[in-house]
């Protein structure tokens, strides 16, 4: 078993790994990153083909090097790829590859990280960018062994095709299930949406402006007037769903995102296509039977496959040893620099409560992640 002694160790070639790697090439400070997958963006490489960024791009890229301009307002799955393997390219970012950590344990002075293959490094410093979405939720339901057709998490969903001729539940409206439905409705396959809780839905544009910029400018209008405006919008645009069977959050979306974790639906389409009937909406699901699915009132309704776009966990405590006050209510990190008994370990990418987007929260995480280190090495 050898060990590797290094400054500080980055844990994922994903978008927040990157972007603090990013950050410390500019910065002069050394570093390594491990990656278990043999790809940079592996998510990215695996998402489902239709998928482009919510946010626009002059809020989505990494640091320190804009999209390209020829890029879409609202970038593309694969050339966000191209994009993160050109970011890895420009900042001589080398990742050890197929290298899987199993435990991170505070070691006398320092952190000590184990991998599968039996490979030890020690680090002072730890930067933890594998995300919140790292390990699928699959949750379970009565009857659900009898049920004969296929189940599948959106995770590996990838396009239309396997589901033509079918009848497909989608379980979850989030961002993503509110998405793959709209996707098979738009190739006329059955589709009913699950939807659990009530939910928050914005358009993405309104009269071709992104909302994204419109909704940072409302917010410097004192008086929560700009918060005010912001829901009359949604009302004229999205209009009342209940009586279509989805239930509706009357919390402002911020308020939402900060006490349920919940992020507001951006629509794409999918509220036209509940409105023209060509999505049908269902509430909570008590158990499956062989055919389907069994409602809370009884009632019975077949499906040929069901897809569950029931998120991710973060589940950090896998493989940090101790996270003894680590973690807040959603079981994530509670802020980017680790304190007390996880001195030395850094947290990128796991503030999901930001109305920014994920790739907003990981461009500010990795500025004060780095300035950190900066400090604290000089």
């Amino acid at each position: 078993m050898s060990t590797q002694k290094i400054k500080n160790i980055i844990i994922g070639a994903g978008p927040a790994g990157l972007a603090v790697a990013g950050r410390m090439r500019k910065a002069n400070l050394d570093f390594e990153v491990l990656e278990q997958t043999d790809k940079i963006g592996w998510s990215w490489h695996n998402h489902y083909d239709r998928l482009l960024l919510h946010t626009v791009k002059q809020l989505s890229h990494l640091p320190h090097l804009p999209f390209p301009e020829d890029y879409p307002l609202y970038v593309p799955r694969q050339k966000l790829v191209d994009y993160l393997e050109n970011y890895a390219k420009h900042f001589s970012i080398k990742p050890h590859f197929n290298t899987t950590v199993n435990s991170i344990k505070r070691v006398d002075d320092a952190w000590q990280i184990s991998t599968v293959d039996s490979k030890v490094f020690t680090a002072e410093n730890i930067i933890i960018a594998t995300g919140v979405n790292r390990i699928p939720h699959v949750p379970t339901w009565k009857g659900q062994e009898h049920y004969k057709g296929e189940i599948v998490h959106s995770r590996n969903y990838k396009n239309t095709q396997p589901f033509e001729n079918q009848r497909v539940l989608v379980i979850g409206m989030g961002n993503t299930g509110a998405e793959l439905a709209l996707d098979l409705s738009e190739q006329n396959i059955n589709t009913t949406l699950a939807v659990r809780s009530p939910i928050t839905i914005v358009p993405r544009d309104v009269n071709g402006r992104p909302v994204q910029l419109t909704a940072k400018k409302l917010a410097k209008i004192p008086f929560g007037i700009g918060d005010w405006l912001g829901t009359q919008i949604r009302k004229v645009i999205i209009g009342d769903l209940t009586k279509y069977g989805v239930p509706l959050s009357t919390k402002h979306p911020a308020v939402q995102l900060r006490e349920t974790g919940k992020t507001p639906v951006i629509d794409l389409g999918t509220v036209k296509k509940i409105k023209e009937g060509k999505i049908k909406i269902i509430q909570k699901i008590n158990a499956f039977y062989t055919d389907g699915v069994v409602l809370e009132n009884g009632e019975q309704l077949e499906f040929d496959s069901i897809i569950l776009a029931t998120g991710y966990r973060a589940k950090v405590e896998d493989f940090i040893e101790n996270v003894d006050g680590l973690l807040d209510k959603y079981q994530i990190p509670k802020q980017p620099i680790g304190e007390g008994s996880q001195k030395g370990l850094y947290f990128v990418g796991f503030d999901n409560y930001k109305l920014g987007g994920i790739l907003g929260t990981i461009n500010s995480d990795s500025e004060t992640i780095v300035n950190h280190l900066s400090n604290n090495q000089k």
